[in-house]
């Protein structure tokens, strides 16, 4: 019962938290007058060049259908709607709908960010809890060495340093997408179930494209984990420190426990809801910061669609929005995964959201 009423309200949460981020964002939007919003309702690109007076009677129509002149409310709940109906937008820049653009780059980005948790979750807390509970020692300074080294060198500077040595000088990773695809779908002979090439590539038989994927990801996967990975590691540390110094961890080892039982069984579990604090805020910066892997390492994912929609000389604003609301979308059901792991090795936590 207390794990199903944690779990009703973070679901609760969401609904709210939508509304009030999609809410500041279109009152944000609202500064600009009628005119630039009817932008975001402008049909595809014509043919033909429309001469101002059309442009000009196309934007009083659409302001008048939609109700651009209407209050806040009223056109914030029309926008919502149009959101929910699948209605994002068109996007001037790449003459596309909004919402098949990013559903179409999705599975880039979302691979990129998946291998990168896998990587920094584990190896960060396992290297936390290796040199907290041996701090002090060389295991200890050779992490806090490497973690300094990791939070220090921002991601740019890093993939710059790592595609100098490994792709220019050593030629050992490529950078980008998969080469072996384009070839592939030339010749008919894949199907792209998921749109993950390491996984797509093991669906259709595929070895070669699954290990060329993994080649091409290091680089970017390294990049995008090294920083989020010495953060939770320092975290994961520190609360071992505090563990290892309690009195339930002597009165183990006077019972002649395993030194691994004790690390694992008894310090790890206790230091492990602070872990997943720093797990929760990793993944949310992860999502956010993985568009600038992707514009080092030339990964057309997510990152190309607002970098060209917003370089243009007019700002792709059905994109940036469109864009805006989705990175939400992504972030939160992340973030609530690792707060439900967080409630189940952590009683105190939903215990605690029962009698608040």
């Amino acid at each position: 019962m207390p794990f199903l009423k944690f779990l009703i309200r973070r679901l609760l949460s969401i609904p709210v938290t939508l509304f009030s981020i999609t809410a500041v964002l279109y009152a944000i939007i609202m500064v600009a007058p009628p005119e630039e919003r009817a932008a975001l309702y402008f049909p595809p690109r014509q043919p033909r060049i429309l001469t101002a007076t059309q442009i000009e009677t196309m934007t009083n129509r659409i302001i008048a259908e939609h109700g651009l002149d209407k209050p806040y409310p009223v056109q914030y709940a029309n926008w919502v709607g149009d959101l929910l109906r699948g209605d994002w937008g068109w996007s001037p820049t790449f003459n596309a709908d909004v919402l098949k653009l990013l559903l179409l780059r999705t599975p880039v980005t979302a691979e990129l960010t998946l291998y990168s948790m896998l990587m920094l979750i584990p190896l960060g807390l396992i290297s936390g809890v290796i040199a907290g509970w041996r701090h002090g020692g060389r295991a200890d300074a050779i992490f806090r060495f490497t973690a300094f080294l990791g939070t220090s060198i921002p991601p740019f500077i890093l993939g710059l340093i790592l595609m100098s040595i490994f792709y220019v000088g050593l030629r050992w990773f490529p950078i980008g997408r998969s080469g072996i695809l384009d070839v592939t779908l030339r010749r008919a002979t894949f199907t792209p179930y998921t749109g993950l090439l390491t996984l797509d590539g093991l669906l259709n038989g595929r070895l070669d494209i699954t290990l060329d994927a993994f080649r091409h990801l290091v680089l970017p996967v390294f990049t995008l984990s090294l920083s989020h990975w010495a953060t939770l590691g320092r975290v994961t540390r520190v609360a071992m420190i505090e563990e290892i110094d309690k009195e339930y961890i002597t009165a183990a080892r006077a019972r002649g426990l395993y030194n691994r039982s004790i690390i694992w069984r008894h310090a790890f579990r206790n230091a492990l809801p602070p872990a997943l604090t720093s797990s929760i805020l990793s993944a949310a910066s992860l999502v956010t910061g993985v568009f600038v892997v992707e514009v080092i390492f030339n990964i057309k994912g997510l990152s190309e669609l607002i970098t060209k929609g917003m370089g243009s000389i007019t700002p792709d604003t059905p994109l940036a929005l469109g864009f805006a609301v989705y990175s939400v979308l992504l972030v939160m059901p992340i973030m609530l995964i690792l707060d439900l792991l967080k409630a189940i090795v952590d009683p105190r936590l939903r215990e605690g959201e029962m009698s608040s």
